[in-house]
Formats: structure tokens, sequence, C-alpha cells
């Protein structure tokens, strides 16, 4: 049978005699990294110095390499000790080669290990640091990143610094804040912290990452919008298995001993009564004294009183709480074993299951709410538990045990002798042989923290019993010392079961004296003569850490070691350090009992202990690359990325084993192939309680050949155990199903990873070993996720430089990226109750955002390597190339136009007497109707056109007399929003001169407002200021004068006090086309452009909303609008004077200390049409929210809400608004968007017969191949867009394609051009380049309709024809706008609108109130403002990173984490994200975190 199995495996398993060491591990010159003992710490659960060799060559062999990796920003409150305090840069000798060359000892290698990496900046450059930085073992080289950041291709593009004219007025000016907290932005060069500013640090973001290193993607784009994730396919050069197929392996056959009892109660009664004073157990204290020595006398009369009093004592006579067969819980802490096996047995003779559990903690304990649901499915009502277990519960206030969080209603019942009755003489328990009833249910927590409930019946828990006696030739009255949980597993079958069938004398070591004397177990194994020892590898090397005092240990009593974890692959490291070092006490080789075990199945194998070595125990060194394709391949290279397995021994008597492969059909695999142990036997599991779906998967296997055919009629068992059996029958496991994370189709075991993490500098810097590896899913496969403790006194530079190892390390040992490294503090990780760390609590807390770290290092870029291939342009002339009559491909051309303007009726002529000439002749004309202005809830002042038109005549002789101003000069008016600033535009316009509206500086922010004002007052020519006293004096201030030079200002003129008399001839232009104001604005991209508006284009503007919005002298109009620039200005100065309705004029800046204004505003004056921006409408949403019935507000007269914006709708906050006042009478479909932007300031405006508001969804993949997409089917990526409302009078818009300015068909997404009598003239001087002013006011399409003229939006957006119908039963042609072209963002070759991504990233963190996206050279940075503590700031970095790339397929290069309101936003509500790339550039935000993605 075994014939093909040794053939195969001679070739990859190396067999090794029991005291040969072979050295499996590294290249000869791996030699120099001689092994250390460490001392003094407990940290390494996977302790293996061949592996940390192994670990330290890969980092040495990366640390000639110097690739910046950007360390973290952090703000000065989130360090815990600051690094900075902590390093003091060495002298620059330092890094000399006498240091610690090749051939030196290792103690300068600890030296090395002990401190950070110190090459002076001296040797940033030089060759002279390479040897020395060579022995430091790769401290703080992130070399190794660069190449593991494979597919990025990133050209290195010129920084293109656009000329930003002016900054952004934003209202809070958050910005200008000056914030003196200190950065740590350091990054490492070489090992070495060097200052750095943010520009310099995404610079080496970039070096790093142009580097690639596996081979570029193939195309697989199948259409131009469909964009596929890579399907891994399987490299044609993995290993694969060449072996025959596996043959089971059977166990010993079970011998049949004459004495074995019936039964285990059977067993119990016999010792109870032949031998009562035998010992049974020994419970030791925290000093390691005995505290209670259980006889078999005590345990066998403590049980029946137990059993009599759960069946007769519980409940009433006629209504028994438990009957038998009911199950009842068993909670008893670690350190009372006595109790727990009184317990255990008690219900094993009342013939109730036992169900073992953890003392829960407290109400919230990790993973107790799923032990709850195990109570609950099991049916359990009865708690046993100890009288000190009872007194230490969590209590209510009335002294009762609350109801644990998914717990069932629980009946505490204390075991201890004293509160129970005695049985009567003749109540005897009835003690059958075993049966298939169940004999006790064992927990098991899966790797996604659900708990399962094994059941075990008497008859396979007698035969386990049997078959470990034979396994481990147990005797009567040997001792044993157990340091395992008593409750389950190995602890519980040998400790607790199989000692009872042997009257063994078990000598039970709690976890809390281990904790305060690791030597405890040992000292027991000596001071008892113990002949068998139950322990895990972790206390085999704390004894190693603690044994150096000792002197009088001898262990020569010991014939067995038995190692509950000995399945681990690093527990041999464990082992032969243990032998080592105890040989010499006594200890001999054949002791040590590695076994394999899982919950299902049981005890699988296990060693021997024979007395004599004719057969050695066997050594398996694998390659880690073979093993990860499940395939065992000895490593033949010496290589360094292996791992070293050690046999488990031999199949448990009376079972049999076979290896299927771990996913589908459970088909035998081949000899030298990797898969799960299956076991058929008496002695496993039988079901998981309740779940019978579950249980057939796992313990009702049926195994079959490569033929197909049944290997076993009887069923087999799933252990979770992966391994393969090899020659002789012995079984290796390498890792466990639970553990397994498959990445791009390899496997790998998490304890692997584990373990090469904790062999990076060990000792130093993991806080006890805890780490937990998982995996998580993002973008369709497996990433890996590394969280650990850092030791509390942990520097920022320690924890970089550890992070960056790490890295390192797992990516050339195992071949595979780790997608999030992230660090917290010690002593934070949720814990296991004996002490451990709870995975998938963990697990749940980064999934959430709730991890907290400290630290984090994200390298989407390495491991992400199925994103679709970068887009590559096809040259084309577009959709529209093919011309067909009036069809464009098959289609209408993408064409609308709102209504003529037609001829002017009666009532409209006279106001429009002076229409083609000038606005100030239709002011001349207009109606006394009073304008008024409401600050805070009381008007202000108002003027009715008569006293308007006296206080212009003042203004006007005010510039002639005082200003000396010619006819044609522009004047700058700056002042706040109010009275003063319309008469002051009028009075320029009777003067002949060009008015300039600027928004005054901020008082409180005057470094950052006032050189935008004094940028537009030079840029405009502006030879004279209008303002106001206070604005002149603060104009005058010191901090004005700081800023910028007060000399160069043109003079400043005080509109405060008049002249009383009238100007001497008022202007009237003869050149209708002349210039009548100029526009100036800062686009969201920073630029700032004044566009000129003739007289023409004002009044066809004033008409053309005057028709649309039917603004007749009746109406009334609130208006809360900035009235510095686009249509804000046109309704707050222009419209209500040519229109004569009466205006209400709501400084938006009020709206700050009073929310409420507006809307009363509205209501109290029962408004029927208002006008607003999306900041007043959020500053309402936000600051109102449930006051607004208290309020009284009647907002049911109002027909048109419309909001002025140049920008895609923000649907979710007109929804939003809409939802919230609803109640009060506004109807949603009053709530409207107006569209417009610098060529035309409206384009787009709700009429009075506009259409109900409308959504259509369309595919967000579809718009970033500039498509107009069908609805996509994943809602990932639909995209709701608002139909905006009706094209006002005079406009014509097309669709053109923005490359070939061809036009467009119906549907596709292009760019919207407008032709319109109130476009607008053109730049004045913003630009100053021709080719930019005619292409932007003065373009024509390419082929079509070549003769007309047409201004270009700068706006992707697209038309639809509607079903929907308007007033005059037209058909409506829809339009929708996507985005700013100068706002896209090109990234990999597809145009991405930053609001989508935006979108995506709010929603990623329940934190994130606010956030903004930015490319920097082919990057994607992106802020976020955290509400919320500091230390959640980190959560957000692995949140907002899988969000982007889930939906957007994009690779975020940097997070930037800041305080809210750092994000600049301007009057309209619109972010200024340029501003704040500038601002971030120039280390102007005070981040709380930045976090560079590798």
């Amino acid at each position: 049978m075994y014939a093909s199995v040794a053939a195969c495996l001679l070739a990859s398993v190396g067999m090794e005699g029991p005291m040969s060491h072979r050295a499996p591990l590294g290249p000869p010159s791996a030699a120099r990294f001689h092994r250390r003992r460490t001392s003094g710490t407990r940290d390494e659960r996977y302790r293996s110095d061949v592996h940390t060799e192994a670990v330290q060559a890969v980092l040495a062999r990366h640390v000639e390499r110097k690739v910046a990796v950007p360390m973290p920003s952090k703000r000065r409150s989130l360090v815990v000790q600051t690094s900075m305090d902590a390093y003091t840069p060495p002298d620059s000798s330092s890094g000399s080669e006498e240091e610690a060359g090749p051939g030196d000892d290792m103690s300068g290698m600890e030296h090395w290990m002990s401190r950070p990496s110190q090459l002076g900046p001296a040797h940033l450059g030089s060759t002279s640091s390479s040897s020395s930085s060579t022995q430091s073992g790769g401290s703080g080289n992130a070399g190794r990143l660069a190449d593991s950041l494979a597919h990025m291709h990133i050209s290195h593009l010129a920084h293109a610094h656009l000329a930003h004219l002016g900054q952004s007025h934003h209202q809070q000016s958050h910005l200008s804040q000056s914030h003196h907290a200190v950065h740590i932005t350091t990054f490492l060069f070489a090992g070495v912290p060097v200052s750095s500013r943010v520009s310099a640090k995404i610079q080496q973001l970039v070096n790093t990452l142009k580097q690639p290193r596996r081979p570029p993607l193939r195309e697989f784009f199948v259409d131009d919008f469909d964009e596929l994730l890579e399907v891994q396919q399987p490299d044609p050069n993995q290993p694969r298995p060449e072996g025959a197929e596996m043959m089971p392996v059977r166990g010993e056959p079970l011998g049949v001993v004459t004495n074995w009892p019936p039964s285990l109660e059977a067993a119990l009664q016999r010792w109870g009564t032949i031998s009562p004073k035998a010992p049974c157990l020994t419970s030791l204290d925290t000093a390691g004294k005995p505290l209670y020595v259980l006889t078999y006398g005590k345990l066998w009369s403590r049980s029946i009183k137990l059993a009599y009093n759960i069946l007769h004592k519980l409940g009433s006579k006629q209504e028994p709480m438990v009957r038998p067969g009911d199950r009842v819980a068993l909670v008893f802490p670690n350190n009372d074993p006595v109790a727990f096996m009184v317990a255990f047995y008690g219900c094993l003779l009342a013939e109730v299951v036992p169900v073992p559990i953890e003392v829960p903690l407290s109400r919230k304990d990790a993973g107790s709410q799923q032990i709850g649901f195990l109570l609950g499915s099991c049916g359990v009502t009865v708690a046993l538990t100890s009288d000190a277990c009872h007194k230490g519960l969590p209590k209510s206030a009335t002294g009762e045990i609350p109801q644990f969080k998914g717990w069932p209603k629980l009946l505490w019942f204390v075991t201890e002798s004293k509160h129970l009755s005695k049985p009567p003489r003749d109540w005897f328990p009835h003690i059958k042989d075993a049966n298939n009833d169940t004999a006790y249910i064992e927990y098991k927590t899966c790797k996604d923290g659900s708990v399962l409930g094994v059941t075990v019946t008497r008859i396979a828990l007698l035969t386990h019993c049997q078959a470990l006696t034979q396994s481990c030739s147990y005797t009567e009255a040997e001792t044993i010392v157990n340091v395992l949980d008593f409750k389950k597993d190995v602890g519980l079958w040998h400790g607790i079961l199989t000692s009872v069938m042997n009257m063994m004398h078990v000598i039970s070591v709690p976890y809390s004296l281990m904790k305060v004397n690791p030597l405890s177990w040992i000292q027991k194994v000596c001071q008892y003569k113990a002949k068998v020892a139950c322990v895990k590898s972790r206390d085999m090397h704390w004894a190693l850490v603690a044994h150096k005092d000792q002197k009088d240990i001898n262990l020569s009593s010991l014939r067995m070691l038995l190692v509950a974890d000995g399945s681990n692959p690093w527990s041999i490291s464990s082992c032969d350090a243990f032998l080592n070092v105890f040989q010499t006490k006594g200890l001999r080789t054949e002791v040590i009992c590695p076994c394999a075990s899982s919950p299902e199945a049981l005890t699988v194998a296990i060693r021997r202990p024979v007395e004599d070595s004719s057969q050695p125990p066997g050594r398996g060194v694998l390659s880690m690359q073979g093993l990860s394709y499940g395939v065992v391949r000895v490593d033949t290279e010496e290589r360094l990325s292996v791992l070293t397995v050690q046999d488990v021994g031999t199949v448990t008597p009376g079972g049999l084993v076979c290896v299927v492969k771990p996913e589908g059909v459970p088909q035998l695999c081949q000899t030298d192939e990797i898969g799960e142990l299956c076991v058929c036997s008496i002695a496993t599991g039988t079901s998981y309680y309740g779940l019978t779906g579950m249980t057939k998967n796992t313990f009702e296997v049926y195994p079959v050949s490569s033929s197909g055919g049944l290997i076993s009629e009887y069923a087999f068992v799933r252990t979770g155990l992966l391994g393969f059996i090899g020659p002789g029958g012995l079984v290796f496991i390498t890792g466990k199903m639970d553990g397994l994370i498959m990445v791009s189709g390899r496997r790998h075991n998490a304890d692997d990873i584990v373990a090469t993490a904790l062999a990076v500098e060990p000792m130093k810097f993991v806080y006890r070993g805890r780490i937990a590896v998982f995996s998580v899913t993002v973008l369709r496969d497996e990433r890996i996720v590394v969280v650990a403790e850092q030791r509390p006194d942990s520097t920022e530079e320690d924890s970089f430089q550890w992070m960056s190892r790490v890295l390192q390390a797992i990516d050339s040992i195992h071949g595979v990226g780790v997608f999030c490294l992230a660090l917290v503090p010690a002593n934070t990780l949720p814990k296991t109750p004996l002490g451990g760390i709870h995975l998938s609590e963990i697990k749940q807390l980064y999934l959430e955002g709730g991890l907290h770290p400290c630290n984090v290092l994200m390298c989407p870029h390495t491991c992400v390597t199925n994103l679709p291939k970068p887009r590559q342009k096809q040259p084309e002339i577009g959709p529209a190339s093919v011309m067909v009559g009036n069809l464009v491909s098959g289609k209408r051309i993408a064409q609308a136009s709102g209504r003529d303007l037609g001829q002017t009726d009666d009532n409209d002529q006279m106001n429009c007497s002076f229409c083609p000439l000038s606005v100030a002749g239709c002011f001349l004309m207009a109606h006394t109707v009073p304008p008024s202005h409401l600050p805070q809830g009381a008007v202000s002042s108002s003027l009715t056109c008569l006293q308007l038109h006296k206080r212009a005549e003042r203004v006007a002789a005010l510039l002639m007399e005082r200003g000396g101003l010619q006819e044609g000069d522009h004047v700058a008016l700056v002042y706040p929003p109010g009275i003063d600033l319309i008469a002051a535009f009028y009075g320029c316009l009777y003067a002949g001169c060009v008015p300039i509206t600027v928004r005054p500086p901020h008082p409180q922010n005057i470094s950052t407002t006032l050189p935008t004002v004094k940028m537009i007052v030079e840029v405009s020519h502006s030879v004279c200021v209008m303002t106001t006293a206070v604005i002149c004096k603060l104009l005058r201030s010191k901090e004005a004068m700081a800023t910028v030079d007060i000399r160069n200002w043109p003079p400043v003129l005080d509109t405060d006090d008049l002249p009383k008399k009238k100007p001497p001839a008022l202007y009237k232009p003869t050149n209708p086309d002349g210039l009548a104001y100029l526009d100036f604005s800062v686009s969201t991209t920073g630029m700032l452009a004044g566009v000129q508006m003739s007289h023409n284009a004002v009044a066809a503007f004033c008409r053309s909303v005057k028709l649309q919005c039917e603004l007749y002298p009746s109406r009334e109009v609130a208006i809360c609008l900035d009235p510095y620039c686009g249509l804000g200005f046109v309704l707050w100065c222009l419209c209500s004077v040519y229109s004569g309705h009466q205006s209400i004029l709501i400084p938006p800046v009020e709206l700050e200390s009073n929310p409420a204004l507006w809307l009363l505003a509205v209501s109290q004056l029962r408004v029927r049409d208002t006008f607003c921006s999306y900041s007043v409408m959020e500053l309402c949403t936000k600051g109102l929210g449930l006051q607004t019935e208290a309020r009284g507000l009647d907002l049911s007269r109002v027909r048109a809400c419309v909001v002025v914006a140049e920008e895609r709708p923000r649907m979710a906050l007109t929804l939003s608004f809409s939802k919230l006042f609803k109640d009060l009478g506004l109807h949603p479909r009053s709530v409207s968007t107006a569209f417009g932007c610098r060529v035309n300031l409206a384009i787009c405006l709700q009429g009075t017969s506009g259409p109900d508001p409308t959504t259509v969804y369309v595919d967000m993949r579809a718009l970033r191949h500039d498509r107009y997409g069908n609805l996509s089917v994943s809602p990932v990526s639909r995209l709701p867009l608002a139909l905006l409302q009706k094209i006002l009078p005079g406009v014509r818009i097309i669709i053109a394609n923005p490359e070939t300015k061809g036009p467009l068909g119906d549907s596709h997404l292009g760019e919207i051009w407008v032709h319109s009598a109130h476009n607008g003239s053109g730049y004045y001087s913003g630009y100053g380049e021709e080719v930019l002013q005619s292409d932007h006011f003065n373009s024509r399409l390419s082929f079509g309709d070549t003769q007309t003229v047409w201004a270009r939006t700068g706006y992707l957006g697209f038309l639809r024809r509607t079903e929907l119908t308007d007033a005059n039963g037209e058909r409506h042609d829809a339009l929708f706008v996507v985005g700013a072209l100068e706002e896209a963002m090109e990234l990999r070759g597809m145009r991405y609108h930053p609001i989508d991504i935006e979108t995506s990233v709010i929603r990623a963190h329940k934190s994130i109130v606010e956030c903004a996206v930015f490319p920097w050279t082919n990057l994607l940075v992106v802020v976020v403002e955290l509400e919320g503590s500091e230390q959640e700031a980190l959560d957000l970095v692995p949140m907002v990173t899988k969000a982007v790339l889930e939906e957007h397929y994009l690779i975020v290069g940097v997070v930037v984490v800041t305080d809210i309101g750092v994000i600049p936003i301007n009057s309209r509500g619109e972010k200024q994200r340029m501003h704040l790339r500038d601002g971030f550039l120039q280390d102007q935000l005070d981040p709380i975190y930045v976090a560079y993605n590798m």
C-alpha cells in the first residue's frame, strides 16, 4: 500500500533521525545569521529560529535598494511617544565600514537589530554605507516594496502648475487659520528619517510605484466601456502533483482488553468503590501549591449527589426542569478543574448532556453572543457553575445575573455539595453500557466567529478513550501534568476523560499560574515524577525563556510529552529547542509526541512514545511555492521560502484516514498533493447540533477515487486539517482549512504569514506576539490583512520600519502582497477567554472601520493585480462622423432650444424702450417697487426705484467729481451684499463706467481673502475702488498692509458720504454691443476670469428670465444668493429693475447665524418664487432639521424654489430638502436646479410650465468612456442624474465632441455648446490668449451647421427626448449635466468625475462628513473630513481605499484625514478642489493623518 506513497515522497520529504538537525533554510551565506536565544520575553507563539534566519536573510538581500517609502504624516496629538524627540541624528561617521563587516561576530548584528538604522545624511548617496546596512538586516529599507508594485505603469508627469489667480472665498475661511501643531513628516531613505514636504513625499511614492515587476496585463475590454476584471489565469509553470492516487491509511486495530469498562460512568463507579482514596485530580493555586486533591471516592459520591439534584431538585416533581437527554451548560473558570469534573460526571450519571462553555466576563464579551446562540439552539435552560464563579458574574442592581446579549434565559445552579440535597439511600444512577446517545457537546468557533456544537456520543467517547489509552500506553495510577484547557479538546480528552478510565492522577496547572511562573509545569513534573505531560508549543517556549535560574530540574520520569498543537507547522522549532536545552536534564528524544486533532474528528493522529528508536520522527523541508499550489515539493535548492514540517505520528487505533481535495467533490488526492484529512472511525463527533445541512457536508462525506467509485461504504468526517501522508503512514499537517487564504488561485496559510511577521525583529516590536492575519474580499479576490499590537514604547520610526520590513519579508517568502498592515495599541485587540486574540471579532472590527489603529500601511498597488487594463483611446472622429440628412449614425442630432424671445408686447414695450441701448435706460423707466433687505428677520433697508435712481445719481456725481473718471473706465465695487452695492452699480452705469462687483475681504481672514480682491482689481484694470467706510478702514488696517502692498491700490472712494447734487448728465451708450459690466469669478479649479457682458446681452438675459419665470410687477421674489457674479448678480441687481417685481434680498452669510431667515421670509411674505444656492439649502437642511414645525413656517405658496448652480445637480441634497419641508407645504415639484456657466450665466431655469422633476439612472462605467449607457445591472455603478428644467427662451444648445467638435447624436455624452443673445462676449484679460477666447466664445462645428457661432460651456452632458410634454403640448428635450471638463480627472485612460468618487467615499464610513478628490502626478488623492475623535482617523484609510477600488476600479494613492471645515467651498457651495490641492502640497492643511498607499 505504501509503495507509491514512499516512491513519491522520497523526492519530497527528507527523513531524518531523531538527533540530526539539518539546517533546512537559507543559502550558505545565511550562516552568519547565527541563532540567538532570546530571553525575558514570551511573545512568539510561532517561534522559529530557522525561519527568523530566513526572514533576516531576505531583508538583508534587499537592503541595498535605496527607494524611499513615504512615511505617513501624523499630527502630534496622535503620536503616542513622538519619534522626533527620541531620534537624534548621529554624526556622519556612524555608517563607516569598520562597524560590522560580513565576518564579524553577531554583536554587531545585535547592535544593529536593537536600534534604528543610523546612516548619516552624508551617506545617502554614497556606497560606503552598503556593508553596514547589509548587516542591519534590512532595517527600515522598503526597497523591496518598489519591486512588488506590479502592474502600475505611472509615467512621471511634469508638475504642470496652473497659474491660479486668486483663492477661494471660503465663508469660514478654515484654510487660513494658523494651526501650530507640529507635523511628523518624515520618510525613510535607506532607513533614515528625513524631513520633507508633502510634494516631495508624493514624488517618492511615484518613484517607488514606477518600477514594474509583474508583467503588464493583457487587454480585457470586450466593448469600449465594458470594464472586465482580470480572471486569474493559471500559471503554466506552476507545479502539479505527479504521484499516484493515494490509498486510505488504516491505524492499528483497537485492542480488546478484558478489563476495559463498558462505559466511562462504569469506570468511575469501579474506581470510586474499589480505590476511593486514590487521587484523581489535584488543582493548584496561583502560587503553585496544591489547592485541593479530588479522590476517586469523592468524585463518585459528589457526582451522584449532583446527578440526583439535577434530576429531582430543579422544577417540581410533576414538571422537572431537566430530564435525561436535555442539554445543560457548564460554566466554570479555568482555575477550577475540580468543580468542572464533578459537574461533567454528574451530568453523565444523570444522563443529561453537558455543554461546557467559557465564563462570560461581561455582557458584551467578544464571541459571547455566538455562544448564546449555541445555547439557545441547544435548548439550554440551566447553567451549572461554581460558588466562586457565580459570585464573580456580573449582577444587576437587584443582585440577579442579567441576561447576556444573545443568550437564552438561564437558571444558574451552583454545584458545591453544601448547596445540594443528599440523595435518598435507595436512589442510584442507572449505569448503562455506552450507546449512541449524546454524551456531551463541545463548542467550536468557526472562521467567521459563529459557534457550532459538535455532538459526541457515549460510544464515541468510550472508543476515543480506549484509542488514546492504546496510543499513549496509559496504565493505572500514572501521574499526568495537564497545562491545557480542561473544558475542551486535548485537555478534556486526556485530563478529564481518559484519565478516569485508567485511574490516573491529573495535576492541573491553570493558565493564571503559567503567566506568573512559566516553569510551573516542569516543576510539577519533577515534584510528582509525572510520566506524561500535556502542553502546547507556547508552554515549551515560555519554559525555555525562564529555565536559566533553575538547577534541579530532572525530566527523566517523563515517558511522553504530548504537544497538543504539534500539527501547527511552527511547533517544530519549539520542540527542537526544548529538546536541545532539556536533553541535559534527562529529557529523552522519543518523549516528544506531537498530535493532530480537531473538534469534529477528535484525535486524528498521535506520535507514539516508543522506547526503541527504530522509527525516527519524519521531517520534511517543503517549498513554500509548491505548498501554495497544493503540491508537496522538497526544497532541493536551499531557498529561503521553505516550510519545515514534522510528522504527528500515525493514525489513531481503529481509524481509517484519507486525504481529499479541499474544494468540490471529495476526491482522493495524489500522494504528493496537499488535501484535507478525512477520518472514518467510531471515535469521532457525529454532528453539528441542530444543523443538518452542515452536518451532512462535514460528518457524512463519502470520498471517491479518480474513477468515481466510493472507497468505503462508511461515512468519513472532515477534520479541517490540511496535509498529506508520508512514508510509513506518517501524517504531516501543513495547515488548517480555517486559516486558508486563497489569493489569485494560490493557497496561503494564515499561521505561516504570522510566523514570518513575527520573525521580523519579533522581540522588539510586536506586543506579546499578538498578531492576526485574515483575508477580506476586495474586487472579487481575497486580500491579506495583518493586524498587530505594538509595544507601548514603540516610536513612530520603529513602527514604520517594522511595517516596511514585514511587507518585504511576506512578499519575498510567500510571494504574496499584503493589502493592509495595521498596528493597534497594546491590549486593544478583542481577546478570547484564555487570553488569545479573537480573530473573527478583529476582522469584524476591521470591516466596520472600528479597529482604531495607531499606524496603517495600505499596499493596494502591490496586491491588486486584476484591475481592467487602462483604456487606450482610439483615434476617431466620433459617433457623429456620418451625416445622413438630419440623422447622425441613424440618430437624431442632440440639439434643443428654448422658445423664441419673440416680439415685445405693449406692456413690455414701456419697460424696454431703451433695451437695445442700456440697462440704465430700463432703470429710468422702471416701476417704483421697493427691493428690501432682511438680515436678522427685520427689514434692514428698503428703496423704491425712485429712491434708488436718486442715490445712483449721487454716486455718479461722486465718480465724476472726486474720481475724475472718464467714459469706459473700470470701477471695482467692494461692498457687502445690500442696497449700497446696487446703488453703486447703477451709479457706475450713469457715469459711463464699467462696474466690477468684488466680494469684500473677510475681517477674520484678511491674509487669504485680501489677495484675491487685489488680484481682481489689478486684472480688471480698475482705476478706482468704491466701498463703504467700514471696508475702507479695513483696507488700510495693519493686517491688510502686512498682506498686500497698500501703496499700489488705485484711489479708494467711500460712498457713505455722497454729494447732494446730481451729475450734469446721465450717460447713454451709443453701441449696444458695448461693455455693460465685467463678471469676475473664480472657477472650482481655481481659475480667475472676467467675462465681458454687453448691454445687448444684459437686456436679452433679463427678458429671457422674465419670460421664463413670468416675472411681472405683482410678483415678489426672494433671493438668497451672493450678488457678485453669475445668475446671482443678475437676479440681485438687474431683473427686478427690468421686470418691475419686488425683490427680497437675503445675504447667505446671514444664514450662518440664523438658518431659518430665508424660509422665514418666504413664509411670512408669501413668496411664490425664490432662488438659493446649494450652500444655503445645506444650511437649512442641517441647521433646521426637526425644528421646522415649531417655527410655524408655511411654504405651500412656493411655486418655484430654484437652486442656482454651475455643476451637476446634487440630487441627494435637493431630495432631502424636499422631504424635510414637505410637511410644511413645500411641493417636491417646485424644487429644481438652474444651470449656467461662465460663458452663459443661465441656460436652464424652471419656468411656470416646466416638466415634473425626473431622475434617470445611467451606467457610471459608460460615463468613464464618454458614453451614456443604459441602466447598469450592478447597483454599484448606477448613477442617478436629475433632469434640468426648461431651456431659457432664446437659447439653443447642441452636444458636441469636445475633441473633434463634431455634433453628437441623441443620448451621446459630449460637451454642451450654447448659442444665445445673452452669451458673454469674451474673457477680459483673465486668460489673455486670443486662441482660448475664440475657442470658448466663438466656436463652430467641424461639420453640419458650420455657420452658427457657439459658446463652449466646458460641461459634459447629454440630451434625451423624453415622454414628458410641456404646457404647449410639445415633447420635452431633457438636458442632463454630468460634470465639468476641467474638473474631470483622466486616470487610467478614462474620465472620472470627482463627485462620483466623493459619493462613494462619503458612504464608506459613518465618521466621514465631507470629502474631496483630486489627481496629482497620476495619483488619486482623497481628502476626508473626520467627525469624531482623532483616534478614529486611521480607520478611514482602509475603508476609503476599498470603496474606491470596488466602485471605480481606481487605486487611491494618498488618503488625507483632516478636521471638519478644511475643504474650501465657494459662495455657491461648490468645492474648490484645486485650492485644496495647493494647500495640501504646501503643507497648509494641518492634517490629522496622511497615508501614502503603496
